[in-house]
């Protein structure tokens, strides 16, 4: 699945071309993705920067803070630029003890998108995920409550999370699914056959979790040995990688930190050899 050549930017929902290297805000929180982060001057200058980088694709999700994150992008980025894609989830809720809580009935999806679209300063949300499927809600049930949001025009453009290839294709008998977001990268990639659905149908794939938490098991020594030929970081390369393994990925790396911002953006302008991209593929 190797291109070179892929283009730099992916056309989301066959209408939002977004650069395909966004940004990921769950990290402008507190310490586990709990309340205030400790500056928020900080955090909001992270914002500022990405968009003046061009980055015009950012993620995020009403239970990062829970709240925090959403409420942050709206104080600092609305009334937002044209160009600029404000993606966010609903579904998974967060409670006092930081345990992450599934609710997909079609009403808390509904209050969810109501309570994101104030704190984003919106009156339509360009890009809605489903969180995470709720087992004890039928699928289609939390389906259809996002395709009528869409019909209603409070929503753009649908998208999944955390989905196997059987819940997208039921999904998308209901609705036309944007963007697929699950966990993959470099050490990570049980959701391949998900890639390949999303690749075929020019669904696009982000991949959360994009740099593994540095945690890259095996490709490890490779990784450090193409770093070392670019005269680049780890984290870099495999950016570079996921952006070079397909072109429908949409990696989010996310920070607090607007040198490590610099660094992930500067990423996008890495390209790998074929035998490079060979070697990681491995």
């Amino acid at each position: 699945m190797t291109r070179r050549n892929a283009s730099d930017t992916f056309d989301i929902g066959g209408e939002l071309t977004v650069h395909r290297l966004g940004y990921g805000a769950m990290r402008l929180t507190g310490e586990d993705i709990i309340g205030e982060p400790d500056d928020v001057e900080n955090a909001k200058r992270v914002l500022q920067t990405a968009v003046s980088l061009g980055v015009d694709f950012i993620d995020t999700a009403d239970s990062y803070g829970p709240g925090v994150s959403e409420r942050l992008i709206g104080e600092t980025l609305a009334p937002y630029a044209d160009d600029l894609v404000i993606a966010t989830k609903g579904g998974l809720l967060r409670n006092r003890e930081g345990e992450w809580l599934r609710s997909g009935s079609p009403d808390s999806l509904r209050n969810a998108l109501l309570a994101s679209l104030d704190r984003l300063r919106t009156d339509s949300i360009d890009l809605y995920q489903y969180h995470r499927v709720d087992p004890d809600v039928d699928l289609e049930d939390s389906v259809t409550a996002l395709a009528e949001l869409k019909d209603d025009g409070v929503i753009g453009h649908v998208g999944l999370s955390n989905v196997s290839v059987e819940q997208l294709e039921t999904a998308r008998e209901i609705v036309d699914v944007a963007t697929v977001q699950n966990r993959y990268n470099l050490g990570n990639r049980e959701s391949e056959a998900v890639l390949d659905v999303c690749e075929s149908n020019d669904i696009g794939f982000v991949p959360w979790f994009p740099l593994g938490a540095g945690d890259l098991g095996e490709k490890a020594s490779v990784l450090e040995a193409v770093a070392d030929a670019h005269d680049a970081s780890e984290y870099q390369v495999a950016l570079a990688w996921l952006l070079q393994h397909s072109p429908v990925t949409l990696p989010i790396p996310g920070t607090s930190s607007i040198s490590h911002l610099k660094e992930n953006v500067a990423a996008s302008h890495l390209e790998l050899t074929d035998e490079e991209m060979r070697r990681l593929d491995e």
